[in-house]
């Protein structure tokens, strides 16, 4: 057996992922060598959202089918894997970081510097964070400290983050609560642009929720995310949008998943720092 040339921390959504987003990354950093560990907010089983193994679904802003046969064969063998029975918890693993209004909230902020930089420790046993995108992650990843604890304790690191589609989100919001400033100012990268967003339709996994339209614009918080000194590169009209700028890999959407997985490896295995732009 092919020894791992180490682990990649994964988080996905209980709220739905898309399939391909998670499979396509998956099958590339896996041939290469590379082990992924699952993580989910709550530590419950992460589900595919149905559309992403459904070749016939139709994406009203594409005008197009835009599950494959062969993404929609890999998404199927690997959606129901005992692999993802038991993710990492991130509520019980990742602390709280307690309101100012709490009792004893200065001991209760202490503590969790503490327990923060006991699990920060623990991040130097993965080679990069990975995280997973579908419209899940706007309700439960998006806007979790504990994801962005996760966020900043890789950066700090100087590890790689890799991150498609709504998981791009996740980034703009990862901050200092101190300094309060984003990680991607001065950056480049790419995410779910204008033309791509549902005017309509942006539902989950486990409820009948139809959101309408998603709850924000990703391609302006994106650009006031990396202000003058860095871009956001949409590449409307191209057929995929893979950004890199270290430690940072973006991807627009499901048709970049397998090339988001190259770059994956090409960053982690051949050192590659700058591509896409």
């Amino acid at each position: 057996m092919k020894a791992s040339k180490g682990k990649i921390l994964t988080i996905l959504s209980n709220w739905g992922y898309w399939g391909v987003e998670l499979t396509g990354p998956l099958a590339k950093l896996e041939k290469a060598g590379y082990q992924l560990e699952f993580a989910t907010p709550t530590g419950a089983r992460p589900e595919a959202l149905p559309p992403s193994w459904d070749p016939e679904y139709f994406d009203p802003p594409l005008g197009v089918c835009v599950t494959t046969l062969g993404d929609a064969e890999q998404v199927l063998a690997f959606k129901d894997s005992p692999r993802l029975d038991h993710p990492i918890d991130l509520s019980s693993w990742m602390p709280s970081r307690p309101y100012h209004s709490a009792p004893d909230f200065l001991r209760r902020l202490e503590a969790y510097h503490v327990d923060l930089a006991a699990r920060r420790s623990e991040l130097e046993g993965y080679k990069a964070l990975f995280l997973v995108g579908g419209s899940g992650p706007i309700l439960d990843v998006v806007n979790n400290h504990r994801v962005h604890d996760l966020i900043l304790g890789f950066h700090a690191l100087g590890k790689p983050i890799g991150a498609i589609c709504y998981g791009v989100a996740s980034l703009v919001f990862a901050r200092d609560p101190n300094e309060r400033t984003c990680l991607l100012r001065g950056k480049h990268v790419t995410g779910h642009c204008l033309e791509f967003d549902y005017q309509d339709g942006t539902g989950f996994v486990g409820t009948d929720l139809n959101m309408g339209p998603p709850p924000y614009v990703l391609e302006y918080l994106l650009r006031d995310a990396v202000g003058p000194e860095g871009a956001f590169h949409g590449n409307f009209g191209k057929p995929t949008s893979v950004v890199l700028d270290y430690p940072f890999l973006t991807a627009r959407s499901l048709q970049c998943s397998h090339e988001f997985g190259d770059r994956f490896v090409d960053m982690l295995d051949h050192g590659l720092r700058r591509s896409g732009w």
